[in-house]
């Protein structure tokens, strides 16, 4: 599925391509939490990272995040529009061939996840809901299953 996305203030655009549109990995790590997630968490998707097609670059910053303790900085670049300062997309060097875009970012329709799954809950705050269904996942800290693994278990890969 290709995906467009851009920033509040419209000096960024992007696109990618994504067999992994489903938004449904609701993160509720300090990082997330704080960076870009309004309701306290964020959702990110999986993309390909070649595929990326930026307009307005320029307008770009990058954000890598301390890590807690000695641990120092995390190798996930975290860009945003340095205008209007709206999280855009994670990449993580590690896995170069991955970008990771917020779905709030995303102007595209996306399909509506039939599951979801609640990361990093042991990292919430107590304001914030975990609204879990009867089918959703709840962990404490990173599940084992990852963006592409939801995906292909519930046959859902565009």
């Amino acid at each position: 599925m290709k995906l467009l996305g851009s920033c509040h203030c419209g000096a960024v655009r992007f696109s990618l391509n994504s067999a992994h549109p489903y938004p449904f990995n609701v993160c509720f790590c300090s990082i997330c939490r704080k960076t870009q997630g309004g309701g306290g968490f964020a959702i990110n998707l999986g993309g390909d990272a070649d595929s990326l097609k930026v307009e307005g670059e320029e307008n770009i910053s990058v954000y890598q995040a301390q890590l807690e303790g000695d641990q120092g900085l995390s190798p996930a670049q975290r860009h945003f529009c340095k205008n209007c300062g709206s999280a855009l997309w994670v990449h993580d060097p590690r896995w170069p061939e991955l970008i990771h875009p917020f779905a709030s970012a995303i102007d595209t329709d996306l399909p509506a996840a039939p599951e979801r799954t609640f990361l990093m809950v042991g990292s919430k705050k107590a304001w914030v809901p975990v609204d879990a269904g009867p089918n959703d996942k709840v962990f404490d800290a990173y599940p084992e299953e990852s963006i592409a693994g939801w995906h292909q278990r519930l046959g859902l890969e565009s």
